[in-house]
């Protein structure tokens, strides 16, 4: 058993990814980010769909076909389908970022 919310790794030298499950066809991240941007001109273009949830703090999403980048707090999640491509613009630097990120084919 563990708790998602505790025992988080330290993440004020990069973003921390835990795989949580992987099997063929589903992979499920914990990933931990302070401060964290995606690096300039940087997108992730991945060939499997991403269905994130924030559970803690904050972040700024762009997704390269929408007008404006989103701002995401506690609770709130999106789906990424395959290929479209997306970036991390800003997590919040003073308290870490909590996101669960469920990979799909």
């Amino acid at each position: 058993m563990k708790n998602l919310l505790r025992d988080l790794p330290d993440a004020a030298g990069g973003e921390v990814v835990e795989t949580l499950l992987a099997t063929p066809g589903v992979r499920i991240e914990r990933i931990v980010s302070l401060g964290h941007a995606s690096p300039p001109g940087f997108w992730y273009d991945q060939a499997e769909a991403e269905f994130i949830v924030l559970l803690a703090g904050a972040a700024r999403l762009r997704v390269e076909d929408e007008p404006a980048a989103s701002t995401l707090g506690p609770g709130d999640c999106v789906h990424i389908a395959a290929g479209r491509r997306h970036r991390v613009e800003w997590t919040d630097p003073a308290t870490p970022t909590l996101w669960l990120a469920v990979f799909h084919g």
